[in-house]
């Protein structure tokens, strides 16, 4: 049953808006194990266990995202066919290996992530949906400060 108070346009738009993000951090946890696989340089090990931590958040807000899309009375999309076609994070090169190459590549996918859930803060806002917003605003903190380490790589 979902959340009552909650018209269906405002649920719909949560869903939907939940699904599509869902897609994208998918997507983006996926690039990270790439780079994560195969990153070589000097600062192999910092970025290599750096890239494996940010992955770890990452599934943390997955569920998150998944679970409120079921409070909601939506269904979670998070198989690999249904990510393939609704991801918006640009395809991550397979061809890296230098670490500063996989910094930069991965700094932009979570750069334009964090702008994809800004935009989600107020769809859910518009809605009505303040406990979808929340979810929200707490991924926006977590993705810009996973952003910050990882930028911090690529120097001044």
């Amino acid at each position: 049953m979902p959340v009552r108070g909650l018209n269906d346009n405002a649920l719909a738009a949560s869903v939907a808006e939940l699904n599509a993000r869902l897609a994208d951090m998918i997507a983006l946890r996926l690039a990270l194990k790439q780079a994560h696989w195969n990153v070589k340089g000097p600062n192999f090990i910092a970025i290599h266990e750096l890239f494996d931590a940010v992955h770890s958040r990452l599934a943390g807000h997955e569920d998150i995202l998944a679970e409120r899309v079921q409070i909601l009375g939506g269904v979670a999309l998070g198989t690999v066919e249904a990510v393939s076609g609704a991801a918006t994070v640009e395809a991550y090169p397979t061809d890296l290996v230098a670490d500063r190459d996989h910094v930069a590549a991965i700094s932009e996918r979570m750069a334009a992530l964090g702008g994809k859930v800004r935009k989600a803060i107020e769809t859910a806002s518009e809605a009505g949906d303040e406990g979808t917003m929340d979810i929200f605003v707490a991924l926006s903190r977590a993705l810009d400060k996973d952003l910050w380490f990882i930028e911090s790589h690529l120097g001044g």
